[in-house]
């Protein structure tokens, strides 16, 4: 068959598909999610993570210099923007504490609703324990911002009147400490209620009780 005049047969081909570089990152993180969750942070390497990426282990590293880089990775990309989010919405509240912890609720959930989002606290209960630098990453990327800011909101409430002389520090806990008991019941013991996770009806349940208590109305 002759050559076409206008193909010089040194040229190597162009490829079919060119990944573009700023899909690399998120390609790498993806696969990453996938194998934290399967086999462990620990029991996972950056050379695994780029064959699950479709990518070489040196090209991984021109985006994250180490494995806890890449987790780093997951928390900026899903948790960060997430945290940053809801500080935003306790700045500029304008309701009451009732309507602004209502939204920041459900909007947490929906956020948690996309898997990839929820696989970061997921990891991070899980695998904290064995390896404690998780747990010091995560709590100075999100919780060493986000505790201090709604505490000082929920003092606010209680300097205005609008609630009682509760314990500010404390009653964040009891106020988020649901959210993350779900999960950890979920991820670590398997217990899981009827008809899946559920975010948003655990979190209407917990305002319910929040604001208005456990006891029913009337005589005991």
């Amino acid at each position: 068959m002759t050559e076409s005049p206008d193909t010089d047969p040194t040229e190597a081909p162009a490829p079919k598909f060119r990944r573009r570089a700023d899909a690399r990152p998120d390609e790498i993180l993806d696969a990453a999610t996938g194998l934290f969750l399967e086999q462990g942070y620990a029991h996972t390497s950056v050379a695994q993570i780029a064959t699950a990426a479709g990518l070489s282990k040196g090209a991984v590293y021109l985006y994250f210099p180490s494995k806890q880089a890449v987790l780093e990775g997951l928390v900026a990309r899903a948790i960060q923007p997430m945290s940053m989010q809801v500080l935003a919405e306790v700045a500029a509240h304008s309701g009451s504490v009732r309507e602004v912890v209502t939204h920041v609720l459900h909007m947490m959930a929906a956020r948690l609703s996309d898997p990839m989002v929820l696989a970061v606290p997921r990891i991070v209960i899980r695998e904290s324990v064995a390896a404690p630098e998780i747990a010091r990453m995560y709590h100075d990327a999100v919780l060493a911002h986000a505790i201090p800011a709604l505490t000082s909101f929920i003092r606010a409430g209680v300097e205005s009147g609008e609630l009682k002389p509760v314990d500010p520090e404390l009653t964040v806990r009891s106020v988020m400490g649901p959210l993350l008991i779900h999960i950890f019941l979920s991820e670590i013991f398997g217990i899981v209620p009827d008809g899946g996770l559920g975010m948003d009806r655990l979190i209407d349940n917990h305002l319910s009780i929040l604001f208005d208590g456990l006891s029913a109305e009337g005589p005991p």
